[in-house]
């Protein structure tokens, strides 16, 4: 605007006058606006009515083409707010750049937003007519709300300074003003637009009878402004006067509200301007007047208070203790960077700490963090890199718990957080630094030893590590968001930056009134840090307060020397940055990408400055991460240099540096298939990418991490992938040591881990929960933890490693874990789901025990009595069920409804136990009473009214929490939701004593140490540690560090540690000592027997001390004679298992001369059964021994810990005993050929490969396969699944075996290979066989037993005669004869080895067993593998990874070596070679040359190959794709067959290094399997999400199309007469979990499209009979038409919603045929037995209802097995016949006639299907069943023939087109048939 044009707008403006608002003629109104006269103000006022703003308006000007044209500064509206209503003002504002920008304020706005154009402010309307009822709550509430105006509002004077508003929040200069519209519920007397600023309680004639001087720029308030105030009375009583930029103190910063005074200030307009073109000192606003305010009342000291009344009193002045800094402190630093105090530094001493344990240092800066606790702390800069002590003084020394602190934290499990972006080597390649939540953490990756930098109260969302690996810098996100500096070595906090820019100027003027000066404050969202190689230079970019994105550039050159951290450079940047960095090479230099753009910074002259690269048409990429080529020649440039930059595209630029241009860019592709089936490498071309998150270049490689999963180690010239890893969801990170032998990884899904380069070993460090965690349960026999979290997994942890043992998932969002308990001695764990079920899980065998839906709501909490004999679960709607928890299935004694306290999220602790297992306590049946019950028969015994307990409280209180006393307390402590801790007498329950205020906030959590003497509680993010009995001075200490809620807190077994849980899970070392009279006994105690006896509370006295399961710290004992364990005494209890204390520490076993024990674990104070085989308890058992007296009253053997053991799937299906095999020669079905392997079997392949025998095992059948043509041969006779293989050495006997069950022995059979004839079936076994193994001179035959009864037995291969069985007192995992002798073999166990002789006499035959135990520098394992190699030398391998060498002659270890990171299950040995395959899927060969020669017999000590005398060569190495079960090699080892638990076997070639896929198959679920119409190929898909392809010819797999963490549901091929499917093109569309649908190309190997038709599982999937659409079912019901060409969905039918389709199936007809148009005919199942079928004329879009068949069924029953599914198909036989069967009244199959509208005939059947398959010719369809069987039905006649093949549930089957061959499906289990008719 021109000069001309601004003066006539001074003063002021009346807009109002000035647009003649009264003719309505320049200003345009809309709806119900009126004109009164208001009795206030005594003048005209316009009144708006409506509560729509876009029907009740007034807009000046009338049109958006005109403009006001006003350029004041200052825009008054005079207005007051209706009644109760919410209203809206608009202004549009030019700024001098051009741009027009909406500010935009209302009571309807709950927080500020902003974009580039629009500014939206909440308006806080506090204000209300002096007495009014409204105006006194409003005095005493803590905050003004966002929300309607209040009953009785009073007139406002708003004053919004414009030019403050869009400098401020936008960085644009005002120039005048374009419009304003007001709208809906407000009366508007005027509006004012002026240059000056105006003092409303001055009016002008005031002014001059005054005679008052005002500043420049100001003025009294004219008279068209001014409100009338009558006599004796005060203008700020009667009206609100509103300034804007705010300077209220009780709301947000953005936001408008009244002032805190009642009288305005003023100022001038140059104090009010704020500065944001430099950086440098200004003056302090109100807003951060307000913060600094707030940290001196965080730092006064708090008056007491009692138990009722919390008021805030304050103080004028504050307690000082006085600090003088070491010389260390002293030497750094100038003087002008310490405080004004002097030398000293002021410091707050807090009355009666408690301890709060943070961790803290003394840092530059004041920053303020309170905790959830009552405390509040206040780091200080001192310029001291250590902590400081504060004095306090004192009139005596306080008494408070001992040690302080009473907590270490020892071990977190958890990463991320805020991010999974962030993790750092360190410079020697040793360490990983990474943020969990609010604490960074230090692991050594050797060792998993972790070290913590504690000092962030909120989520790090940052981490940069300068390239000396120095200094750590670290941000946190939330509202405290600031940077931490630290040293890294020592873990000290060198100094604070918080993200207000002129934080450490402002504190200097924290007494200073000045308002409106504006400071700019950092939000941490979204922070990107780079460190400068030298490290004096800190990078950050972030966003503001007003969501700019800014990049500061920090000197942190001194910061080690406790100097400040000034400001290099700052710019504000309208660009997207997702990444930013500095250079290397130079440190002024950076480089930043984003969405859309690359630039490159630098900074000159104090400012940054930047020029982006020419992207040409790549402009609209994400960018995602870059780096720089590394290395450098002498000839050029430092800078002359390649920079790599990654994109969510998969595109990866190559810039040139100097030339800021694009030199070269590649994309990376999904990995294609090859004819050989394996992956082939990837490559760089066009084709839809994959998204890549992160690079990482060093001097020989590229790291790329994308979003497929993959890792992949790339050439620098991408030509090739030479190393790749996958992993379980998208790689967000990757990183390169600085050495480059180490690769660093994270996913999104909290998984980190490391790539060993060299060994091309991928080792993982953390896994996490990806949410909060909701509860745990620790299992103190076996050191496990498991976690139950909202992201639906339950997981089991080992507490020593860290390391995550189990997963269990659930994918169904309704039924989804929320509570968890281990039981106290056996290895399963309960688990109560939001869907009301309780199931119970095998640990070891990953398996479903049991499951009972006792609850409709969800299952808050479960808890098994101490004892183990019960177990209680409480569900959200009041009910308490009881169950049985000595056996497995936990069947259910007792249910009461109405019982428990109704709701959700109630926690852990809402159940208690007492430690006898007597009584049960609850919060119930209301939330105001606690019930305490007899825990056996859930009987009342006594209910508590929390409620009244209080008679001083207004409120009724309710408890929360629950927990018990040990029993000679008998206390039962309640929490409640008044802050309170209650102890209750349990007999009589009278109030005994209650403590107040416990947390800030509500108890979350408590538990008690089992001596009684500690008590911990969690509150929101802390933790207190309580004096039990509140005797001392100060009764607590507080410790921090969780980011969140600490939901569950408990003490371990032995009471030796803490765990917590919320965000992660953190383990604590509990530092208290036991009592002294705990220790009493003699030093000089003598060994003593200790024979377990009954006692009245289930307990078994030692010396006088009880041993119980809750006070393992009263059994301890001291003894030097170390007492030996008996066990001959011991029974099994009617009512319980007895558990034995066994102690490393206190009771331990004295070795026996000349036997080895393995060392003790680590921690072994936890309650454990422990079983001793001493030399003379050596068993030999004679032939006529019987099997009763061998085995006794042994107990039951808890499943060791390795996979060796084989275990059988769990399954409920049950083979139908009434089955009819057909007539010899007369079968319908022959088998042809078995498709895959059983990886979930060990040992179960032999190869010889003198003959060429190959043997393998597949369900229960075993296949004899030809290797050169490809050929089957199939032994039936198993009726289990089978477990092991053995094969005679003269190649003529093979030995298979498969489990028992409680009705019936395992089953061995021996086949004669010649004529494949069963010659014996042998049953001695109860349980599984888990080895098998022949003699050397084939004379021998041995089984063993597995875990649960260890029994070995021994039989004559000339009439299988049993000559001799042996109990053994360990569980076995395998056994081998000697190949140089007939009599001596070897048995292995857990910690132990069994050299065994062979002894035979006259008429008997014996087995003598010689128990040694593993070396000390083993320590204990499960021995799970061995071979011989000699006669003298046998390797042994470890569930640790270690191999022995032991002298059979000497019988002793004399080499060991760590062979593995996992458990080696295969060992194998010829030679100087040996093979080892592990858990860790890797197959490595050896060269042991060195180790024949240290068999010296004077060598009397083992040889760890560590010292470097003895060198083990490990020649080859390969990474299979699963665990190692089975393998047979050549004599000279170079070639061999090796299995995987993937179902994969191998061809291993050691001579050219490689591996050919010789069979393959399943390990998960098998979904489908359809042969496609040419008949030349067939396809199949499975849970595990694949789609795979395979010549029909040959069974070989040819594709296989992967999409991960996805179940690929169904599949279907194109047909062949499509009309959009040209010659040879072949097309495969297949359903998944997540509703999407893929279509693949058979030709191209490449999925072509990806549709969405559902937003749930697709169920069922068909192409139309000619192709034009795809036909598609959901789990919800609907069917979706969706074109297969576009992906476009045609139609949407609902007909079915509710119930999930089970089958939809097309077929041809004539045009006009059932009367309706149209040339197919389609039909869909529903789950609700409904068969709708449909004619429809696709390229017509014509699609009609023929036909709505509904079945009748009965009521299901109440069992929870699932009901049969609907199916339905078109009889290919019978014209216009549907052919149906599912769940109905009767087992049958029936036919319905679309002509006559009626059933035709049935079908009867023994059980229900599970599966129909229809043939196309000879009348045949085929029905699979629960029951194992497969029937072939005849459906004329009626005819039907039985095959029981498969073992377990047939579930899938389909005839081929011509129906020549059938394909069935058994879980994992694939077959095809041969079809010969009936």
């Amino acid at each position: 605007m021109s000069s001309r044009a601004a003066l006539w707008q001074h003063p002021y403006v009346n807009i109002f006058k000035h647009m003649r608002i009264e003719e309505w003629k320049k200003v345009n109104k809309e709806g119900d606006v009126t004109t009164y006269m208001d009795k206030t103000l005594k003048c005209s006022v316009f009144r708006i009515r409506g509560s729509i703003p876009a029907s009740n308006y007034i807009l000046l000007p009338k049109t958006s083409s005109q403009s006001l044209g006003l350029t004041g500064r200052y825009l008054y509206l005079l207005f007051r707010p209706s009644p109760n209503k919410h209203f809206i003002v608009h202004m549009d504002i030019c700024a001098e750049e051009g741009q027009v920008i909406r500010v935009s304020f209302s009571n309807m706005f709950k927080e500020f937003k902003s974009t580039a154009t629009w500014l939206q402010f909440p308006f806080f309307v506090c204000g209300a007519t002096e007495g009014s009822v409204y105006e006194k709550t409003a005095r005493t509430a803590k905050h003004c709300l966002v929300g309607p105006a209040p009953p009785n509002p009073c007139w406002t004077c708003l004053m919004m300074d414009l030019r403050s508003v869009l400098s401020v929040y936008l960085n644009r200069t005002h120039s005048h003003l374009k419009s304003i519209k007001l709208c809906a519920n407000m009366t508007v007397k005027n509006i004012i637009a002026s240059d000056l600023l105006f003092d409303p309680g001055l009016s002008f004639a005031e002014f001059r009878q005054a005679g008052i001087v005002l500043p420049e720029g100001t003025a009294p308030m004219p008279r068209e402004m001014f409100f009338p105030v009558p006599k004796g009375q005060s203008w700020h009583q009667l009206y609100d006067y509103i300034r804007f930029p705010s300077d209220g103190a009780n709301v947000p910063f953005d936001s408008i509200q009244k002032g805190s005074s009642s009288t305005a200030k003023t100022e001038t307009p140059a104090e009010q301007s704020p500065q944001r073109d430099q950086s440098h000192t200004v003056g302090m606003s109100k807003a951060v007047h307000e913060r600094i305010s707030l940290i001196q009342q965080i730092t006064t000291p708090k008056p007491a208070r009692t138990a009722t009344q919390r008021s805030a009193v304050q103080t004028t002045s504050l307690p000082e203790a006085i600090y003088t800094p070491s010389d260390r402190s002293e030497s750094s630093g100038s003087p002008d960077q310490r405080l004004q105090a002097g030398e000293g530094v002021r410091v707050v001493c807090a009355a009666d700490d408690d301890g709060v344990h943070v961790y803290a240092r003394c840092e530059d800066g004041v920053y303020s963090d309170t905790t959830d606790s009552e405390e509040e702390i206040a780091v200080i800069n001192a310029q001291s890199p250590r902590p400081v002590a504060l004095r306090c003084d004192k009139p005596k020394q306080p008494q408070k718990l001992f040690p302080d602190p009473i907590l270490k934290l020892n071990r977190i499990i958890g990463f991320g957080g805020a991010t999974m972006k962030c993790a750092v080597w360190s410079l020697d390649g040793e360490e990983v630094v990474y943020p969990c939540h609010a604490i960074i953490v230090s692991m050594m990756v050797s060792s998993r030893h972790q070290r913590f930098f504690i000092g962030h109260t909120d989520k790090v969302s940052a981490l940069a590590l300068n390239a000396a690996s120095t200094l750590l810098a670290s941000a946190q996100t939330g509202s405290n968001s600031l940077i931490r500096l630290w040293s890294f070595h020592d873990g000290v906090c060198q100094t604070i930056i918080p993200t207000n820019m002129h934080a450490l100027h402002l504190l200097r003027y924290n007494t200073q009134m000045e308002k409106h000066r504006s400071v700019t404050m950092m939000l941490i969202v979204g922070i990107r840090f780079s460190f400068s190689r030298s490290g004096s230079s800190l990078s950050c970019v972030g966003k503001d307060s007003h969501n700019k994105t800014t990049v500061i550039l920090w000197n942190t050159r001194h910061v080690t020397g406790g100097g400040v951290v000034p400001v290099m450079a700052k710019a504000h940047t309208d660009v997207d940055i997702q990444m930013m960095k500095i250079t290397f090479f130079d440190d002024t230099r950076m480089v930043s990408c984003g969405v859309g753009n690359v630039r490159l910074w630098r900074v000159r002259g104090g400012s940054l400055r930047s020029c982006p690269v020419n992207l040409g048409e790549y402009h609209s990429l994400e960018f995602t991460d870059f780096a720089f080529e590394q290395g450098h020649a002498q000839d050029q440039p430092v800078d002359d240099r390649t920079l790599f930059v990654s994109s969510k595209s998969g595109h990866i630029l190559e810039i040139d540096y100097i030339a800021v241009a694009v030199k070269n860019i590649r994309r990376l592709l999904p990995a294609q298939e090859s004819h050989t089936h394996r992956r082939e490498k990837q490559t760089f071309s066009s084709g839809a990418g994959i998204a890549v998150n992160s690079i990482s270049v060093c001097d020989e490689f590229c790291v790329t991490g994308s979003e497929d999963g993959f890792m992949r180690l790339w050439p620098l010239d991408f030509s090739s992938v030479f190393l790749e890893a996958e992993h379980e969801g998208p790689v967000s990170l990757v990183c390169v040591s600085s050495d480059g032998s180490r690769v660093l990884a994270a996913t999104t899904r909290g998984n980190l881990g490391y790539l060993d380069v060299s060994s091309r070993g991928y080792h993982t460090l953390m896994r996490s929960h990806t949410t909060s965690v909701m509860g745990f349960s620790v299992d103190g026999i076996r050191r496990r933890v498991t976690t139950v979290s909202k992201d639906s997994t339950v997981r089991v942890w080992d507490m020593d490693t860290m390391q995550q043992l189990y997963d269990f998932v659930s994918d169904d969002d309704d039924d989804s874990p929320c509570s968890v308990a281990f039981h106290p001695i056996m290895p399963f764990f309960a688990c109560g789901s939001s869907s009301g079920t309780l199931r119970v899980f095998d640990i070891q065998t990953s398996s479903l025990i049991t499951q009972h839906r006792q609850h409709s709501g969800s299952v808050e909490c479960v808890i098994y009595s101490p004892d183990g004999q019960w177990l209680f679960s409480a569900g959200s709607l009041g009910y308490l069920a009881l169950y049985r928890a000595l056996k497995q299935d936990h069947h259910v004694v007792r249910v009461l409804g109405n019982v428990v306290a109704q709701g959700v999220n109630h926690g852990p602790d809402i159940l208690a136990v007492s430690s006898d297992s007597r009584c049960l306590a609850l919060v119930g049946p209301t939330e105001y009473t606690v019930t305490i019950m007899e825990a056996q028969s859930l009987n009342e015994l006594l209910r508590i009214d929390v409620s009244i307990l209080d008679v001083e409280s207004s409120t009724l209180d309710s408890a929360l929490n629950v927990c018990f006393s040990p029993t000679f307390l008998s206390h039962l402590l309640i929490t409640t939701s008044a802050n309170k801790i209650l102890w209750i007498n349990t007999h009589t329950g009278q109030l005994l004593r209650q403590v107040s205020e416990v947390h800030k906030r509500q108890c979350v959590s408590l538990a008690l140490s089992g001596d009684g003497r500690y008590l911990l509680t969690t509150g929101q993010n802390s933790l207190k540690v309580w004096d039990y009995n509140m005797h001392l001075d100060i009764i607590s200490q507080v410790f921090i560090g969780h980011s969140e809620v600490i939901r569950q807190v408990r003490f371990t077994p032995d009471h030796r540690g803490v765990v917590t849980v919320g965000d992660a899970l953190f383990l604590w070392d509990f530092l208290a000592q036991p009592q002294e009279d705990e220790l009493s006994p003699s030093p000089t105690h003598r060994a003593t027997v200790i024979s377990p006896r009954r006692s009245a509370h289930n307990s078994v006295e030692l010396n006088g001390f009880p041993l119980t399961s809750e006070k393992p710290q009263e059994a301890s004992l001291l003894t030097s004679s170390l007492p030996v364990m008996n066990r001959s005494a011991e029974r099994k209890e009617s009512e319980g298992f007895l558990r034995m204390c066994d102690s490393t520490a206190e009771l331990q076993l004295k070795p026996t001369t000349g036997h080895t024990h393995s060392p003790s674990p680590k921690h072994t104070s936890f309650l454990r059964i422990t079983e001793w085989v001493l030399d003379e308890d050596t068993p030999t058992t004679p032939t006529n021994q019987s099997r009763a007296e061998i085995a006794g009253e042994s107990c039951t053997q808890m499943r060791p810990d390795c996979y060796k053991h084989f275990t059988p799937r769990f399954k409920t299906s049950a083979l139908d005993q009434t089955i009819i095999a057909p007539p010899p020669g007369q079968a319908g079905l022959s088998l042809k050929a078995v498709i895959g392997y059983n990886g979930n079997g060990r040992n179960n392949m032999v190869w010889n490969p003198d003959t060429g025998l190959f043997v393998y095992s597949c369900g229960r059948i075993v296949v004899i396969e030809d290797l050169h043509t490809g050929s089957q041969k199939h032994w039936f006779g198993h009726t289990e699944e089978i477990s092991t293989l053995a094969i005679t050495h003269d190649a003529q006997m093979v030995a298979s075996a498969s489990g028992g069950g409680a009705t019936h022995s395992c089953l061995i059979c021996i086949w004669k290979v010649s004529d494949g004839s069963c010659s014996n079936r042998l049953s001695y076994h109860k349980g599984a066989v888990q080895s098998l193994a022949f003699s050397r001179d084939d004379m021998y035959f041995l089984s063993l037993g597995d875990f649960s009864e260890a029994v070995v037995a021994l039989w004559s291969t000339r009439s299988f005669e049993l000559l001799c069985t042996v109990q053994m007192s360990v569980p076995l995992h395998d056994a081998a004869f000697c190949p140089f002798t007939a009599n001596e073999l070897m048995l292995i166990g857990s910690d132990a080895v069994f050299f065994t002789h062979l002894q035979t006499h006259e008429h008997s035959t014996e087995l003598q067993v010689q128990r040694v135990g593993i070396p000390n520098e083993v320590g204990r394992a499960e021995v799970t593998s061995l071979c011989y190699n000699t006669r003298r030398i046998l390797y042994t391998g470890t569930n640790s990874g270690s191999v022995c060498v032991w002298d059979c002659d000497t019988q002793r270890c004399f080499v060991t070596w760590e062979a593995d990171d996992g458990e080696i299950g295969v060992l194998l040995c010829s030679g100087n070679k040996l093979i080892t395959g592990s858990n860790a899927k890797k197959l490595k060969l050896w060269s042991i040359a060195s180790v024949q020669n240290l068999t010296n017999p004077n060598n009397k000590k083992s040889s760890a190959l560590h010292d470097g005398k003895t060198q083990v060569q490990l020649e080859q190495e390969l990474l299979l794709d699963g665990t190692v079960i089975s393998a047979t090699f050549d004599d000279v080892m170079d070639m061999g067959i090796v299995g995987t638990t993937a179902g994969t076997l191998w061809y291993i070639n050691w001579a050219d290094s490689s591996s050919i896929r010789l069979i393959s198959g399943y390990k998960t679920k098998v979904n489908g399997v359809v042969c496609s119409p040419d008949e030349r190929h067939f396809v199949t898909c499975g849970q595990d999400g694949s789609v795979r392809v395979w010549a029909l010819q040959s069974n070989e797999l040819l594709v296989q199309f992967q999409v991960l963490n996805q179940s690929c549901e169904c599949v279907c091929w194109s047909p062949p007469r499509g009309v959009y499917e040209p010659a040879g093109r072949v097309r495969v569309a297949a359903g998944y979990s997540d509703g999407t649908v893929r279509i693949f190309s058979l030709e191209s190997s490449e999925m072509e499209l990806k549709l969405q038709p559902h937003p749930v599982a697709v169920c069922a999937l068909q192409y139309s009979h000619y192709g034009h659409v795809l036909l598609s079912g959901g789990r919800d019901g609907l069917i979706t038409i969706s074109s297969p060409v576009t992906g476009v969905i045609v139609r949407t039918l609902r007909d079915h919603k509710g119930a999930h389709i089970t089958t939809v199936q097309c077929t041809s007809k004539q045009y006009k045929e059932f009367g309706l148009e149209g040339n197919e005919l389609w039909l869909a199942v529903s789950a609700d037995r409904r068969v709708s079928i449909w004619a429809a004329d696709w390229m017509k879009q014509k699609c009609e209802l023929l036909d709505w068949l509904t079945f009748p069924a009965p009521n299901p029953p109440e069992d929870s097995h699932p009901l049969p599914p609907s199916l339905a198909a078109f009889s290919p036989s019978e014209r216009g016949v549907v052919v149906y069967t599912g769940y109905a009244v009767e087992k049958e199959i029936i036919f319905y006639s679309l002509y006559k509208k009626q059933v035709l005939r049935t079908i009867s059947l023994s059980d229900w299907p599970l599966c129909l398959s229809l043939c196309s010719t000879g009348r045949l369809l085929a029905v699979g069943s629960n029951k194992l069987v497969l029937k072939l039905i005849h459906s004329t006649s009626a005819r039907f023939q039985d095959f029981s093949t498969h073992s377990d549930s047939v579930d899938v089957c389909g005839f081929s087109w011509s129906g020549s061959q059938l394909f069935t499906a058994a879980y994992n289990e694939l077959l095809l048939w041969t079809v010969h008719g009936l």
